[in-house]
C-alpha cells in the first residue's frame, strides 16, 4: 500500500506534461514539507517511527531518479 506522499510522487513524476524542471521544483516543495514535519516530530513528543524519514528518503531518491542535484542546508536542518 502506497502512502499519499507515494502517490504524489509517482503522479509528479509520471505527469507528460511537466517537464523536467518542473517535477523537480515540485519535488523540492514536497521535500521541504517532509523536512519540517520530520523536524517537527524530532523536537515534540511525536512517535519517532511515524514515517516522515521514510517519505523524506522517497522524495531525495525521486528527485535523485530526475538528476536534481542534492541542496545541502546546514547542520541543524534535516
Amino acid at each position: 500500500m502506497n502512502t499519499p506522499c507515494e502517490e504524489l510522487v509517482r503522479k509528479i513524476l509520471d505527469d507528460p506534461r511537466a517537464s523536467r524542471e518542473i517535477k523537480i521544483q515540485r519535488l523540492r516543495h514536497l521535500e521541504d514539507d517532509a523536512r519540517a514535519l520530520q523536524r517537527a516530530a524530532s523536537e515534540s513528543a511525536m512517535n519517532a517511527d511515524d514515517g516522515w524519514q521514510a517519505e523524506l528518503r522517497f522524495v531525495r531518491l525521486a528527485l535523485e531518479q530526475l538528476g536534481a542535484t542534492r541542496i545541502r542546508k546546514g547542520a541543524a536542518s534535516l
